[in-house]
C-alpha cells in the first residue's frame, strides 16, 4: 500500500507539474471574415494567418486557443489585456505601434479597387465623381481613403463596414461603385467566384505582422519571431501561403521593418538580425 501510495503522489506531481508548464492557453483574436489571412468556415478557423500561428505555436511549444471578434474590437481588447495576441493580415502603423507591439513582418501588400465585373468603373472614375466606395472601418484602406480623397475634397461618399464580406455584397447589388480591399484579399473573393474584378492598385507596400500587448507582458516576441523565421526557413511558411494562394511570390521574411516600431530596434527579441 505504501508503494502504491508513493506511486500515486509520483503521478499526480507529474500530471501538476506538466500542467503548470503548459499553463492556460494564449488566446489568440481572430477577425473571422478576412480571406485568406483568417476566416471561419462551417465552424472552423482557416487562413493563412491561422495556419502559420498553428506551425509556430507547434515549433515554439506554445498553447493557443482562436476566439473570433468583430474588426473594431480586436485591437482595443488586444491593447487592454483582454486577449493575448492578433492573428489576422494586421497591417503595421505608426497609430497602431502606439498601442501594440508588432512581431517581425511576414508580409508586404498593396490595397486593390474593386468593382463588379460588368460595372464601367475605372481606377479614376471608381474613386471620384460621386461615386460611393466601401471599406472596412478602422482598416488602413478606410484611412487612406479618408485621409487622401475625402479630406481633399475629391467627389466620392465613404462607407464604412464591419467585414469585406459585407461590403462586396453591398457591392454586388449595386449599393456601392468600388470597394477598396488589400490584394489577396481581393484575389482571394474573385478566386471564391464572386463577381468582381480589379481595375486599379494602390501601391502601398504595407508591411503585415502578427501582433502582442504594448511591452509584452507575457514575454511572447521572442517565441513568435523564432517560430516565424523557423517556419518560413524549413519551408512549411511557403505551403501554407501557396494553400490559400497558389501564385502568389514568397516574400524574404523579415520585410521592411518601419523605424516607428519599438519592437523593430535592435535587440529585436528572438531574431538574430
Amino acid at each position: 500500500m505504501k508503494r502504491i501510495l508513493l506511486a500515486t503522489m509520483a503521478l499526480t506531481a507529474v500530471s501538476v507539474t506538466a500542467y503548470a508548464q503548459e499553463g492556460d492557453p494564449l488566446v489568440a483574436g481572430v477577425e473571422g471574415s478576412f480571406p485568406p489571412w483568417a476566416y471561419v468556415e462551417s465552424g472552423e478557423f482557416k487562413g493563412i494567418a491561422i495556419d502559420a500561428m498553428r506551425a509556430i505555436a507547434a515549433d515554439q511549444g506554445l498553447n493557443v486557443e482562436f476566439r473570433e471578434l468583430p474588426w473594431p474590437s480586436l485591437i482595443p481588447a488586444l491593447s487592454k489585456g483582454h486577449i493575448d495576441l492578433l492573428v489576422t493580415g494586421l497591417n503595421v502603423t505608426a497609430e497602431r505601434a502606439e498601442v501594440l507591439d508588432f512581431t517581425i513582418p511576414w508580409w508586404e501588400n498593396d490595397d486593390e479597387i474593386l468593382v463588379a465585373s460588368d460595372s464601367d468603373k475605372n481606377a479614376v472614375t471608381a474613386l471620384c465623381c460621386g461615386a460611393t466606395v466601401g471599406a472596412q472601418s478602422g482598416a488602413t484602406q478606410h484611412t487612406w481613403l479618408q485621409q487622401n480623397l475625402v479630406d481633399s475634397g475629391v467627389d466620392i461618399t465613404l462607407r464604412g463596414y464591419e467585414d469585406y464580406v459585407t461590403a462586396v455584397e453591398d457591392l454586388g447589388i449595386g449599393r456601392l461603385d468600388a470597394v477598396v480591399t488589400s490584394t489577396d484579399t481581393a484575389e482571394s473573393l474573385i478566386s471564391k467566384g464572386r463577381d468582381l474584378k480589379i481595375v486599379g492598385t494602390i501601391q502601398q507596400n504595407q508591411p503585415q505582422a502578427l501582433a502582442v500587448q504594448e511591452g509584452d507582458p507575457n514575454n511572447l516576441l521572442e517565441k513568435l519571431n523564432k517560430g516565424i523565421m523557423n517556419i518560413y526557413k524549413n519551408g512549411k511558411w511557403a505551403e501554407i501561403v501557396h494553400r490559400y494562394t497558389p501564385e502568389a511570390t514568397i516574400r524574404a521574411i523579415p520585410t521592411a521593418m518601419p523605424d516607428y516600431v519599438d519592437s523593430y530596434q535592435e535587440p529585436i527579441p528572438g531574431y538574430p538580425g
